[in-house]
């Protein structure tokens, strides 16, 4: 049996959504035990004081990253068959741009916003009640937005074929760059521990 499953056609929509549906369970449960759910350990990370969401998100990039690339090495997965988003590079550094403010005023991103609303946080709600606002407010103001939405289309694009370099020497540098960032995260969280948001009253 090979992947993608749904591209093969092991199943159909019913099922995939069904499947995306406890599997975005599991991935809100594993947030809160993490706890992605609290804003002050994600606000953290702007204090260097806690760096538990660069060690987890390194941690899933390098794990799929890997999985990905030994799964298509082995023939399990078709690399031609994995949907990509294409790249329009300016309009998706702006709204990169957007999301990191939001991120840093607020302390939470769009999905660590929801699995706070779903334990029962007041700053969650109100921060989710912002992400349908701006999806509103941008809806609304698309038919202006449109031309710099739709403007340097780069088409699809994986990094190694933007720098012309194999798969494997771009999956083994972004192992090394993560390794550097656990190191460096220890350094951060022992040196700015007394500057934990956590902390604070």
């Amino acid at each position: 049996m090979n992947a993608p499953f749904y591209k093969f056609d092991y199943f159909g929509v019913d099922v995939s959504l069904i499947i995306a549906f406890f599997i975005g369970i599991g991935f809100g449960f594993a947030l809160e035990r993490g706890g992605f759910g609290n804003a002050r350990i994600l606000a953290a990370q702007f204090y260097l004081s806690n760096m538990r969401v660069l060690k987890v998100m390194f941690t899933a990039i390098v794990t799929a990253m890997l999985g990905v690339f030994y799964l298509s090495w082995i023939g399990w997965l078709d690399l031609s068959l994995v949907y990509l988003t294409k790249t329009n590079i300016a309009p998706q550094i702006v709204g990169g741009l957007i999301l990191g403010v939001g991120f840093v005023i607020g302390g939470y991103c769009p999905g660590t916003s929801a699995v706070s609303l779903a334990t029962g946080r007041y700053d969650g709600l109100v921060y989710f009640i912002g992400v349908f606002f701006g999806v509103f407010v941008f809806s609304e103001m698309f038919p202006l937005l449109e031309g710099f939405y739709k403007s340097t289309d780069m088409g699809v694009v994986t990094i190694p074929q933007f720098l012309n370099l194999p798969y494997g020497l771009v999956v083994f540098t972004v192992v090394l760059m993560a390794l550097g960032a656990f190191v460096a995260a220890e350094w951060a969280e022992k040196k700015f521990a007394d500057k934990n948001p956590e902390k604070m009253l």
